[in-house]
This record gives C-alpha cells, sequence and structure tokens, in this order.
C-alpha cells in the first residue's frame, strides 16, 4: 500500500493536483484526481481497493466506524519532500468515497514569487513588517488565500507565532499551531484568548466566520499584536463590508484594519503552474473608503489586473473558483 500511495502521490504532484478522490461502489474501485479543477479518472491497479481503509489508518479514523463522515490528517515524507495530507470519508447506503486533499503542494513558492507584480509583492513585505494591526486575505473557496497566508507566515524570521485553525491545515514546527475543538469548548474566541496570555508577536486565524470571532480579532489587533486572517468576501471593499455586518463598529475597523488583499486563482498560460492575481488597499485607502465610501483614481480593481494579465498572456482565462 506504501507503494501504491507513493505512486499516486507522485502522479498527482506532477500534475499539480489538489485532491485524489476513492470512490469504492461494491466491489468496484475509482480512483480520480482535481486538476485544473477537473475531475480526471487513474487507471486502477489489483489490491487499490484496500487503499481506503490504509487512508483511515494513515488518518487516525475509526475503521470500525464508517457510518459517520470522519477527517483526519497525516504527514507524508516523499521524494525529500513532506507533504501535509488530510483525508475525509464519507458511506452512504451505495458507496464508500474517500478524498486525499494535498495542503501544502504549492508551498514551494516564497515571498518574492508569491506575484509576478513587484507592487503586490512590496505590498506584503509592507504587511507583515507592521508591528500590530489587523492584514486580512480575502476571496472564494479554492482562491489560493492558505497559500499566501502560510508563504507569508514562513517569510517571518525572529518572531513569536501562533496560529488558531479548523482544521490545522499545513504542520509546521516554525509556529504554535492550536486546533479548534468545539467538543472541549475550543472555539476561536476561547482560543483567542488564551493565546493572547503567551505573549504573541503574530496571531494567524485560520479564517473569521463570525461575529464573535471578528470582533475578537479586531480586538487583539487593536492591543498590540499583529494578527494575519482570512475571510470569506468578492473584494477588498467587500471585505470592510462584511466586518461592518459581522457587527465590528467601524472606528474599531478603522484603528485595527492596516491592509486587506483579495484574490482569485488562475492556471497561468501554456502550463499546469497556478498563478494568484491580487487586488489590495492599505490603511489610508480602507479610511477613505469608511469615511467617504469611495477609494480614488490610485485603487487597480481586481478585475482590472485580471484583465491586465490575461491581455500579457500570464494567465488563462477562466479562474479556478
Amino acid at each position: 500500500m506504501e507503494k501504491r500511495l507513493n505512486a499516486l502521490l507522485r502522479l498527482a504532484i506532477s500534475h499539480h493536483a489538489t485532491d485524489i478522490h476513492f470512490t469504492l461502489y461494491q466491489n468496484e474501485m475509482v480512483i480520480e484526481m482535481r486538476i485544473n479543477n477537473a475531475i480526471r479518472k487513474v487507471k486502477i491497479q489489483n489490491g487499490d481497493d484496500k487503499l481506503i481503509k490504509y487512508l483511515q489508518y494513515l488518518s487516525n479514523l475509526d475503521i470500525g466506524n464508517i457510518k459517520i463522515p470522519q477527517t483526519g490528517q497525516f504527514e507524508w515524507y516523499i521524494d525529500g519532500k513532506t507533504l501535509s495530507l488530510r483525508f475525509a470519508l464519507i458511506n452512504t447506503q451505495s458507496m464508500i468515497n474517500g478524498v486525499l486533499r494535498i495542503l501544502n503542494e504549492d508551498l514551494d513558492i516564497n515571498l518574492n514569487n508569491l506575484s509576478y507584480k513587484e507592487s503586490d509583492r512590496e505590498f506584503f513585505k509592507k504587511m507583515i513588517k507592521k508591528p500590530n494591526g489587523l492584514f486580512l486575505i480575502s476571496g472564494p473557496t479554492g482562491s489560493g488565500k492558505t497559500t499566501t497566508l502560510y508563504t507569508l507566515l514562513n517569510s517571518i524570521k525572529n518572531k513569536k507565532i501562533f496560529t488558531i485553525e479548523d482544521p490545522i491545515e499545513i504542520y509546521s514546527n516554525r509556529f504554535i499551531q492550536i486546533g479548534i475543538n468545539e467538543s472541549i469548548n475550543l472555539g476561536y474566541d476561547e482560543a483567542i484568548k488564551q493565546v493572547l496570555r503567551h505573549d504573541p508577536d503574530i496571531i494567524m486565524i485560520g479564517e473569521i466566520r463570525d461575529e464573535i470571532t471578528a470582533k475578537m480579532v479586531v480586538r487583539a489587533a487593536n492591543t498590540g499584536h499583529l494578527v494575519i486572517s482570512t475571510i470569506h468576501a468578492a473584494s477588498s471593499i467587500g471585505t470592510i463590508e462584511r466586518m461592518l455586518e459581522l457587527g465590528v463598529e467601524k472606528g474599531q475597523l478603522i484603528n485595527a484594519l492596516i491592509g486587506i488583499s483579495s484574490q482569485r486563482l488562475f492556471k497561468c498560460k501554456g502550463t499546469d503552474r497556478k498563478m494568484v492575481i491580487y487586488e489590495t488597499i492599505d490603511s489610508e485607502d480602507i479610511v477613505k473608503y469608511c469615511k467617504y465610501g469611495y477609494l480614488d483614481n490610485g485603487f487597480i480593481p481586481l478585475q482590472k489586473s485580471i484583465d491586465e494579465a490575461y491581455k500579457n498572456n500570464i494567465i488563462e482565462e477562466t479562474a479556478y473558483q
């Protein structure tokens, strides 16, 4: 099983697949990979029907109880690289389906090649040098927010960094990582309270999902910490509006927010590699929008950056989301 899993992972990495799907219909096994947001079938070998139980074992799932959905994570060392993998399993009346997500295959990028635009790279360098404040990364599911987030964190040196995630997507011994566990009443709000007692320099919050978390994140940023988080929003301005919808007072938001980036993930022209196109605004833009409801002509909307990249043959026309 180890040899077969290595072969599948090598195939997935070579094609920049994000997920490997394992579906067992009675005794018939189907393996598929998500490549460039499309599902591609993989040729089956004898014994592949045992892969699901093997992945359950690696993920520390309850092998004897497949009737309830389960999710687990593990690391896998292959070809000199450690992969962070998450396995999710669900059982229906007619099939068993498992999805193995490759969480950090794209993390060979660094801050200097995070974007093809120098202005974006300089913006991110400026954000992570701030001693305090809230920096938000927004975009839809599958837009590469986690990759951007960890690329920024990995570029920071000589700082005490705590992460609070649900779940922890990419394990790293460079940070102190806390996984949310509602069964023991460890939600985002309680985790933030605990982290603040440990003298952090930087706090990374995996995602702002509700009013309590939004307010706690702003409070942490306004008490002298650099806080980096993600949120589902369509644009930088949409990010501001979303935070206000979650009950954050406009004055507190103005004091806390130091910058916002909004992003979409595209396929590079002529290759299977991926590229993120960004829209960014800094604290000056944030104050201007909050006070007057508009931004000046220096603001470059996301769609304009996408159109420019497409016109210059840098990206394909269709985004991943």
